[in-house]
């Protein structure tokens, strides 16, 4: 036999202990000279780490794990070869300290086909992070589920993750759907003696076998997880759907159709005599026919986090918000001008966010309280401007910054915030992106909102409020014009920022995009 161990590389000379996020290759498994084998987290970035030659890969440390510079992640048996690797047994109960899981000694462990339980732990996430809520259970109690598919998903403060099945076999839920669970906390057991079982099915414990499933080997009438989960949130019954996969196995597409074809089914055509009933009981005063239902929702992580931090600055800072308004035609015409050229060119439209980014970057480096905060008893100010911006998605808001704008052209701002938007509403946002910010923008006006007084992120010490552009007649030069105009909000922490300041900063902000000439030319 022969051993390479892979140790962590040196990463950058401030980085002395980084994090094993996550495995992409299975412990046993073979692995190719350069593959990926697993992610390292440090307090700066994400990394993929290859192999350093191809062999059976024999895990070391675990997902979690913290390791210094230097330490062994893995080794490699460089004298397996390609093909010989599927048979090889888990390690042994004596190797499981160095495993991401935990086997419970239980008789089935002991039995020569391979099985065992294996518990399944909620898996640090980032060092912040103490606890998550298992919000989805994807695959059922008693089901079968196949290593490395997603069983169920973790919904933090910061990101909703997929939590990867580590072995095949039965999965036996042990945590609620709702439940908040602290890092390390026992999630389910998975049984991989029912991974060795002959045509081993996905079927609940409470449903019976049918012989149309026997016949098939498990999988007629079955959904994959993917069809699973949309059939689950289109309240539509697996039964009632016909599979045309392999096997009769409910495909994700055939999930889709059932769905779409349940949504374009209209509902039934009430019972005149039950029309005539409800009418008749209005006519009489009586309000039977009327809901008064009610249902409770566990608030989402996410939205619980917002909640606490939006009343913490309320009552730990002394906010108030300013307003001024500003006559954005000078900004419309220029993008009108100039906007087919700048989509050749750079492959984005010019914006109204990059915009008023820069021009606030600019106001910030010319006005540095407003680009400060307060750090006990010490004031900390920035010679750079990030800007965090708010950014709405299904599960709340969030607001990951743009950093050194004050540097950024035009157009790299709206690459980095189209880039942050996409990744925010598909939940693929790192810790790492949402970490930072030394100003924040809201636009209240996509949704139509015409003045608000928005509230500080914090630690930041302002936060400017822009909302919906309105044709409206305004006094110039003496007559009466319509312009498209904008009220803008600045939102900020008196203890950091005086009234003069907050007021010169926002005049500025409107000066520059009054005239946008003066932006371009940093005058």
């Amino acid at each position: 036999m022969s051993l390479v161990e892979l140790k962590v590389p040196a990463i950058g000379e401030s980085v002395t202990e980084v994090t094993l996020s996550k495995w992409l290759i299975g412990n046993g498994d073979y692995v190719n000279l350069d593959d990926p084998i697993c992610e390292f987290e440090s307090d700066k970035a994400t990394l993929e780490f290859p192999a350093e030659a191809a062999g059976k890969l024999v895990w070391v440390a675990a997902e979690g794990d913290d390791l210094a510079i230097g330490a062994v992640v893995a080794k490699i048996d460089t004298s397996v070869s390609a093909g010989t690797t599927s048979s090889t047994p888990a390690p042994a109960p004596t190797e499981k300290a160095a495993a991401p899981v935990k086997e419970t000694p239980t008789p089935a462990a002991a039995t020569s086909n391979g099985g065992g339980t294996i518990e399944m732990f909620v898996p640090t996430i980032g060092e912040s992070v103490t606890e998550v809520t298992l919000s989805k259970w994807l695959v059922g109690n008693g089901e079968h589920v196949n290593r490395d598919e997603p069983i169920c998903e973790f919904e933090s403060d910061k990101a909703t993750l997929e939590f990867p099945a580590e072995a095949s076999g039965k999965l036996t839920w042990v945590a609620a759907e709702g439940e908040d669970l602290a890092i390390g906390s026992l999630v389910a057991k998975i049984d991989t003696s029912a991974a060795v079982s002959n045509g081993a099915a996905k079927q609940t414990a409470a449903a019976p076998v049918t012989a149309s499933t026997t016949a098939s080997g498990g999988a007629s009438g079955h959904p994959s997880p993917a069809a699973a989960k949309i059939l689950r949130e289109g309240n539509v019954a697996a039964s009632s759907v016909t599979g045309n996969g392999k096997g009769g196995r409910i495909t994700k597409a055939d999930a889709q159709q059932a769905v779409a074809n349940k949504s374009a089914t209209p509902a039934p055509a009430a019972k005149s005599s039950e029309t005539n009933a409800a009418v008749a009981n209005a006519l009489l005063g009586g309000n039977t026919s009327f809901s008064r239902e009610t249902r409770r929702e566990k608030m989402s992580r996410m939205r619980r986090t917002i909640s606490k931090r939006l009343v913490s600055v309320t009552q730990n800072t002394a906010m108030l918000t300013t307003f001024n308004e500003v006559d954005l035609s000078a900004v419309m015409k220029l993008r009108k001008q100039y906007q087919e050229q700048f989509v050749a060119k750079y492959g984005v439209k010019l914006g109204f966010m990059s915009l008023f980014a820069k021009a606030c970057a600019k106001a910030l480096m010319e006005i540095p309280a407003v680009n400060a905060h307060i750090d006990g008893d010490h004031l900390i100010f920035h010679d750079f401007v990030d800007i965090s911006f708010a950014i709405s998605t299904d599960t709340g808001l969030v607001v990951p910054p743009i950093k050194n704008i004050e540097s950024l052209k035009f157009h790299e701002i709206e690459l980095k915030l189209k880039e942050l938007a996409k990744k925010a509403r598909s939940g693929k946002l790192t810790i790492d992106e949402m970490k930072g910010g030394t100003f924040a923008i809201t636009n209240g006006g996509v949704f139509g909102s015409m003045m608000s007084t928005p509230i500080l992120n914090a630690p930041q010490s302002a936060i400017l409020g822009m909302h919906n552009i309105i044709q409206r007649p305004v006094a110039v030069d003496g007559e009466v014009v319509i312009r498209p105009m904008m009220y803008l909000a600045l939102s900020y922490d008196h203890r950091v920022i005086d009234g003069k300041s907050s007021v010169t900063f926002l005049v500025k902000v409107k000066e520059l995009l009054e005239d946008p000439t003066s932006l371009l030319l940093d005058l």
